[in-house]
């Protein structure tokens, strides 16, 4: 255990808590829905969800303690979460449209040609 957490204030070490568990908690619930849903496209969106708000929650906990504890200004935390930011909907749209053209593919071969009876 780092040795200034005893030295943190309670008006910043409970922000943080309910950050924490706020964050743990959508992160569970996304998890949970990614194995309870029905179809990939619902798959596809719960986790999507947890990941931006979760990961928003933990990283404002963590640039608010430690923040306190070094007495200074943390922004690493920002540029975290730009990242997951940016590539989290990207990489939805990317994954969705991918299963979208497999299943246009699956559905062109599963139905057969038709028999154009002027042309004969």
């Amino acid at each position: 255990m780092i040795p200034q957490v005893a030295e943190l204030p309670w008006f910043v070490a409970l922000p943080v808590a309910l950050l924490l568990l706020a964050g743990a908690g959508l992160t569970l619930i996304g998890s949970i829905g990614l194995l309870r849903l029905r179809s990939f496209y619902e798959r596809v969106h719960a986790p999507t969800l947890a990941t931006s708000y979760g990961m928003g929650c933990i990283l404002v906990a963590s640039m608010l303690f430690f923040s306190v504890l070094q007495t200074r200004l943390v922004l690493h935390e920002v540029a975290i979460g730009l990242f997951i930011l940016l590539t989290t909907p990207v990489t939805l749209m990317l994954v969705a449209r991918a299963a979208l053209h497999r299943d246009r593919l699956e559905r062109n071969a599963a139905v057969p040609p038709t028999i154009d009876r002027r042309a004969a």
